[in-house]
């Protein structure tokens, strides 16, 4: 199981980061928790650190590595189901940002995730229950 302080900090940071706007030196602070944590050997408590540094780079605006550090929590521990909605989430916005001749890719790669983070808790999530039903891309009893 995840240590006392890895769990702590991950709710803290979830905290902080949805009420705090993040600067240049927030940003640079959140790193060095990477390079400060020692090197973690037990996979699960790996998993959540970095799904930590995952939140801090989707925080920071930083997708591409927050993907990475997310990818790398689910190879850990395949039962996070907050990384495969974050992940949907990174998808679901590249949509709004990007070329609508991927889009329908970017909306079939975010249904994905949000079935598999459904999947792992069924009570969870209600609007990415509710957006795979309005776009029928999930069919849900």
């Amino acid at each position: 199981m995840g240590t006392f302080i890895d769990k702590t900090f991950s709710i803290v940071a979830n905290i902080l980061l949805g009420i705090i706007p993040t600067t240049s030196g927030e940003k640079k602070a959140f790193t060095y928790y990477r390079d400060a944590t020692r090197p973690e050997k037990d996979p699960y408590d790996r998993s959540f650190i970095l799904y930590n540094i995952g939140l801090i780079h989707t925080s920071n605006g930083e997708h591409t590595k927050a993907l990475e550090y997310y990818f790398r929590a689910l190879e850990r521990n395949p039962f996070l189901p907050q990384a495969f909605n974050n992940m949907a989430v990174i998808c679901h916005y590249a949509i709004l940002e990007g070329d609508s001749e991927i889009a329908e890719a970017w909306f079939n790669q975010a249904a994905e995730y949000w079935k598999q983070a459904i999947a792992l808790t069924p009570d969870n999530y209600i609007e990415a229950r509710n957006w795979l039903k309005i776009t029928k891309r999930f069919e849900l009893e």
